[in-house]
């Protein structure tokens, strides 16, 4: 990919690389070494002098990632020399991990590159857990990354999902105010504790009453927006105020009150009874939208409570009529890196009762 522009200004490369083309320090270092700067075509260093009506250009070269391509099912939501997007499926992982260094979307989508003839890189925007589906947006290289994350950062990109919930809030919209902490290793589960990090999910209630069959418990479809960015936030916050995604293999019966005194809490092979949510804790965890974040002390008297895997009552009818994990990144937004044009990304896939999930297709081939 190539970056260029026109100078109105008199003033060194350097610069120009980080005022016009908005490329980072770490990209220029990285770049330096390549000998990809060139004024009005010649080879340039940073500290060369530019006159007005100079033509800066530099091109954007991709390492090869270290992980294997290979040949896989994409569902391609949109493709351009910066981005692509993909419609994920349940039950894949977005990125090779340490352990596993094939069958996921970064594999795929390497594979997909080198079929097209297309040196690209890897850079993943917006990850989702093995078993959430939705939008996964990819940069195809650093200089877009970098902008993208930008973004990500002070809130100009905007993520919404779609959630199936065994019950659902009272309130029809509000804000979920709990912070979050991760539970000691070796697990990767977290929970809510005021000694955890700011965690904040807008929701929005689409449909109250949905039944998977007639002796099964009502679902709720539910729009959240998470505000802030921590790992398993939206499957926390409704498993621990006692709505629990459907399907959730980790999360998908806690805060949920049994018909004794409290919460069945399952860890490990060890099941045991723990004190169920305070009224008023969970009253000022769910306040009205709001553009400033709630006080602090509207998570302060929380207990450390981890929502963990138990079964509700009812739940089990479900199984057959609906399968795997409900919850899908229904659409994100952005500015487009080069452009600056405002893009939106929908998902295809469909949740619903007695519905199938759309199957992944390959749309480029």
């Amino acid at each position: 990919m190539e970056l260029s522009c026109v100078m109105t200004r008199r003033t060194k490369l350097l610069s120009a690389l980080r005022r016009e083309l908005r490329i980072s320090d770490g990209l220029v270092r990285r770049l330096k070494p390549l000998d990809v700067f060139r004024v009005n075509g010649e080879r340039a260093h940073t500290n060369r002098i530019l006159e007005p009506g100079d033509r800066v250009s530099v091109t954007i070269e991709e390492a090869a990632p270290d992980f294997p391509a290979e040949d896989g099912p994409l569902s391609i939501l949109y493709e351009d020399p910066c981005l692509l997007v993909l419609d994920k499926p349940a039950g894949i992982l977005v990125h090779p991990t340490f352990s596993r260094q094939t069958g996921t979307l970064a594999n795929y989508l390497l594979g997909y590159y080198r079929r097209t003839g297309q040196a690209c890189g890897v850079h993943v925007l917006t990850r989702l857990d093995r078993d959430t589906m939705g939008v996964v947006v990819f940069a195809k290289n650093a200089w877009a990354h970098w902008l993208l994350m930008e973004q990500l950062a002070d809130g100009r990109l905007e993520k919404v999902y779609e959630a199936l919930t065994l019950g659902g809030p009272e309130a029809d919209e509000g804000l979920i105010d709990l912070p979050i902490a991760k539970r000691p290793n070796p697990s990767l589960l977290r929970f809510v504790s005021p000694a955890g990090k700011p965690a904040r999910t807008g929701f929005r209630v689409l449909e109250r009453g949905l039944r998977a069959a007639p002796d099964s418990p009502a679902l709720c479809r539910l729009e959240l927006r998470p505000l802030t960015g921590r790992t398993h936030q939206l499957r926390v916050h409704c498993a621990y105020l006692g709505f629990p995604i459907l399907g959730d293999p980790q999360y998908h019966g806690a805060g949920i009150r049994d018909q004794g005194s409290g919460i069945r809490v399952r860890e490990g092979n060890r099941e045991q009874g723990t004190e169920a949510p305070d009224e008023q804790d969970v009253a000022r965890a769910i306040c009205p939208p709001s553009p400033h974040p709630p006080a602090e002390s509207a998570v302060g008297a929380l207990t450390e409570r981890p929502p963990v895997p138990a079964e509700a009552s009812g739940a089990a009818s479900l199984r057959t009529a609906l399968s795997g994990q409900q919850l899908v990144a229904r659409r994100v937004s952005l500015e487009h890196p080069l452009t600056g044009e405002r893009l939106c990304f929908v998902s295809k896939i469909v949740l619903g009762v007695g519905q199938q999930q759309e199957q992944i297709t390959n749309n480029k081939e």
